[in-house]
């Protein structure tokens, strides 16, 4: 559960940051690009905090506590590759098969 919210968390903030871009009049491509760039450090400063905290909890715990920590650092990992690398596939195949004029976030 904790790590599917810090998936939608991350995604949240990407459309957010496009929809930001959007609102200054760039084109849907530049303002996905820009608001990547611009999540990006946002996305990996939170999800790098939550391993150094699965980590700490992996050193220091024992049993199910190790467990917890694995189990998190393993969806931590999956929820940002998927935000970074999958979604941005996903908009980018949008954006370039359709020739899309106007985005709606």
């Amino acid at each position: 559960v904790l790590t599917g919210g810090m998936a939608v968390d991350a995604n949240v903030l990407i459309f957010e940051r496009v929809r930001e871009e959007l609102r200054l009049g760039k084109a849907p491509k530049l303002a996905v690009e820009a608001g990547y760039a611009k999540a990006f450090m946002t996305i990996i400063d939170a999800n790098m905090t939550t391993l150094l905290a699965a980590l700490v909890l992996f050193q220091f715990g024992t049993g199910p506590v190790r467990g917890f920590a694995v189990t998190l650092s393993i969806g931590i990992i999956a929820s940002l590759f998927t935000a970074i690398f999958v979604s941005r596939v996903i908009f980018d195949t949008f954006l370039q098969g359709r020739g899309v004029k106007r985005l709606s976030i």
